[in-house]
């Protein structure tokens, strides 16, 4: 048994939770400067590099149906990233998340067979919700488009749940991980490219660069990776629950790193969604579960 194997996969998702949550507050200081499409290019592109140095994958020897499995993960994986960034332009973020964890709440829904799962996953939606402030922001302010990115956004992370788990079962280590990163680096390649013919690469600077590398690590690299490593592990039910606990982190690197202050309603919903992980810590997550897709 490895290292990693011996840390509980809870603990796993956990720590993925937070890089990637601090990786999106240091995120939303460079979206302003390269935007949504170049932040996100910029992003897996650094990771996809990153990954296919320390995982040096084997190109040869998988079947058809491997490369098919890895396809899709790294189109969910592409495609959730770009959907989410664009829908930040026309929604306000808490909103977008809101919206967005439509994805992983659905299939945690129809996953689970058992009550205390059901009463997780809606614990967590209205924890998600308070969080937000989705019911203080007036419906006419609410933008068509931002809508249904942030819906296919969350589309997306329900396939990349299920995906990053078959991925995990059928490449050893971190060798599916980055071949998915190469799909979702080119699937994003063209918006990337016709954002930097429109806007040019003014910005680019050393400074961009740097908060690139800081965010392809934190906001890709390693949540990717241990996520992969916990979905060996764990149902897709249950991870999909505690990805809940992203807007209280999420807020909370506001605090630390962006100094936004939370109200008393968006605790609540800290306590709601944090009520909601603890329900299905445990449960599930260390043994097979026959109900889950091949």
């Amino acid at each position: 048994m490895s290292r990693v194997d011996a840390v509980p996969a809870p603990v796993l998702v956990l720590a993925g939770v937070v890089s990637v949550q601090f990786g999106g507050a240091l995120a939303a200081t460079l979206v302003p400067q390269i935007g949504a499409a170049g932040s996100v290019v910029l992003r897996l592109g650094i990771a996809t590099v990153l990954l296919l140095a320390i995982a040096r994958p084997r190109w040869r020897g998988h079947s058809r149906r491997d490369w098919l499995t890895v396809g899709a993960f790294g189109v969910a994986l592409g495609l959730m990233n770009f959907a989410f960034y664009g829908s930040l332009g026309h929604l306000p973020i808490g909103v977008a998340v809101t919206i967005e964890f439509v994805g992983p709440l659905t299939l945690a829904a129809v996953l689970s067979r058992r009550p205390r799962d059901l009463a997780a996953v809606g614990a967590a939606a209205v924890g998600v919700v308070l969080i937000s402030r989705a019911l203080s922001i007036p419906l006419d302010e609410l933008q068509g488009t931002g809508i249904l990115l942030a819906l296919a956004a969350g589309a997306c992370w329900a396939a990349y749940i299920i995906f990053s788990g078959r991925t995990g079962a059928a490449f050893p280590a971190l060798d599916g991980l980055a071949l998915a990163m190469v799909v979702a680096t080119v699937v994003v390649l063209p918006f990337g490219l016709l954002d930097v013919a429109r806007h040019g690469t003014t910005g680019w600077d050393g400074e961009v660069l740097l908060k690139g590398l800081g965010i392809a690590v934190m906001s890709s690299v390693l949540p990717y990776s241990l996520e992969l490593l916990a979905l060996r592990r764990m149902s897709p039910s249950v991870f999909g629950i505690m990805l809940s606990l992203e807007p209280a982190v999420a807020a909370l690197a506001g605090l630390v790193v962006l100094g936004q202050w939370l109200e008393p309603v968006q605790l609540l919903g800290m306590a709601l969604v944090v009520l909601a992980s603890v329900l299905v810590l445990g449960v599930g997550a260390r043994r097979p579960r026959p109900d889950l897709p091949a």
